[in-house]
């Protein structure tokens, strides 16, 4: 805690005053902003954990799937059957703003197609369910990506709120804490000196007029 460099005037006192209030005041806002930021982001995080274990289990069974079919089919009608793409997506990528912080936000539309777009005796059964299973995740995919974007942003910015809370209440606040006593200590001072010449003037006065 350190005192701030001003000279003890009644106006610096004033100043500093005005600008401890500004600052209690900052620090309720930005500590209610930082709480629901917080809120916020655990209610992110949950989501984003269900997302990311329900797409990991749907794309190991779709991968699996995929193996079998490489397996048990020649690798030049796999090729030629993945090659071919099995739906389409209208993409808009924007921005929101979830606590003043500007986040993805993707609007998804699927497109009509055909899922499976080559002769099915080319390929196995068990190819068909691989890429019909990996279409579907294609939108969960995209999701997840924005929610983990919206996690890491919103983490950056917990962290950065919380060190201009801490600096409000741990140095600004009580600096200025520290300044108004000091000011006003020597306030008093000089008020104190100021009675003692005033009386002492009086009393030499007082004895110049006994003479």
């Amino acid at each position: 805690m350190a005192r701030l460099n001003v000279n003890p005037t009644r106006m610096e006192l004033r100043r500093v005053k005005d600008r401890l209030q500004t600052a209690v005041k900052g620090h309720k806002l930005l500590k209610d902003k930082s709480d629901e930021m917080v809120r916020q982001f655990m209610l992110l995080i949950r989501e984003n954990k269900r997302m990311r274990e329900e797409v990991e289990s749907e794309l190991a069974v779709a991968l699996r799937s995929f193996m079998l079919a490489r397996a048990s089919s020649d690798e030049e009608s796999v090729e030629q059957a993945i090659s071919m793409p099995s739906c389409r997506l209208d993409v808009k990528c924007g921005e929101k703003s979830v606590m003043g912080v500007d986040v993805p936000n993707i609007e998804i539309s699927r497109l009509e197609g055909d899922l499976l777009p080559y002769a099915f005796p080319s390929v196995t059964g068990e190819l068909d369910l691989s890429i019909a299973r990996i279409s579907r995740l294609t939108e969960k995919l995209l999701r997840l990506a924005e929610v983990e974007k919206t996690c890491n942003m919103l983490a950056n910015e917990v962290v950065k709120n919380r060190r201009r809370v801490n600096a409000l209440e741990y140095v600004m606040i009580p600096d200025c804490e520290e300044t108004i006593k000091y000011i006003m200590m020597k306030l008093d001072e000089n008020e104190r000196s100021t009675q003692i010449r005033l009386m002492k003037v009086k009393s030499l006065i007082e004895n110049a007029e006994d003479i």
